[in-house]
Formats: structure tokens, C-alpha cells, sequence
């Protein structure tokens, strides 16, 4: 199993990123997915999941400013952020639901 996400960098406060995940070495289509995050000095923190069949669910405190997505047809999934907080900033990472694995992360800082 690999799993690369990219997509991090400095944002302002309000503004916006979109991470993206590329996954291998396992069968992307019918595998849920999801984005975890680990401040600094902070344990890892579940972000939103995505089911093989496209049900998705959030944290609250993403909730109507976060979407998760996937595109089966390039073995890819996405986090769309949008209104970033301070409180976001953090290493975001994509894991492979049944096993757990993940991959290297992004990091994402929100400051003015």
C-alpha cells in the first residue's frame, strides 16, 4: 500500500486548499478511505471518512467546510478545504480505513 498526499502549504485564515491523495498497491474502488490530522504536540485527530459507495461523514468542527471526495478513475482521493481556521493547521494525512496504513502527509498552517 502506498499513499501520498500533497496539496499543504500557508494559507490565511478563511482562505482555502485542496489536498489530494494518490493511492496504490491495493484496490482503490472498493476501499473506504479517510483524512487524519496531528498538531503539534497533539495525537491524531479523525477528520472524514469516504465509503467505497461515496457515503461520507465528517468531524463536527469541519462540517460544512470540509469535503472529502474520491475519483476511482485515477485512484485518487481529495479533501476540499475551505473557510480554514488557525485551529486547522496541522499535518493532514490519508489512510486506508481496514488496515490502517498511512502514507506520508501534507502539512497545512493557517496564520495571518
Amino acid at each position: 500500500v502506498q499513499l501520498q498526499a500533497s496539496g499543504g502549504g500557508l494559507v490565511q485564515p478563511g482562505g482555502s486548499l485542496r489536498l489530494s491523495c494518490a493511492a496504490s498497491g491495493f484496490t482503490f474502488p472498493t476501499s473506504a478511505m479517510h483524512w487524519l490530522r496531528q498538531a503539534p504536540g497533539k495525537g491524531p485527530e479523525w477528520v472524514s471518512l469516504i465509503l467505497a459507495d461515496g457515503t461520507t461523514s465528517y468531524k463536527d468542527s469541519v462540517k460544512g467546510r470540509f469535503t472529502i471526495s474520491r475519483d476511482n478513475s485515477k485512484n485518487t482521493l481529495y479533501l476540499q478545504m475551505n473557510n480554514l481556521k488557525p485551529e486547522d493547521t496541522a499535518v493532514y494525512y490519508c489512510v486506508m480505513t481496514e488496515t490502517n496504513q498511512r502514507g506520508q502527509g501534507t502539512q497545512v498552517t493557517v496564520s495571518s
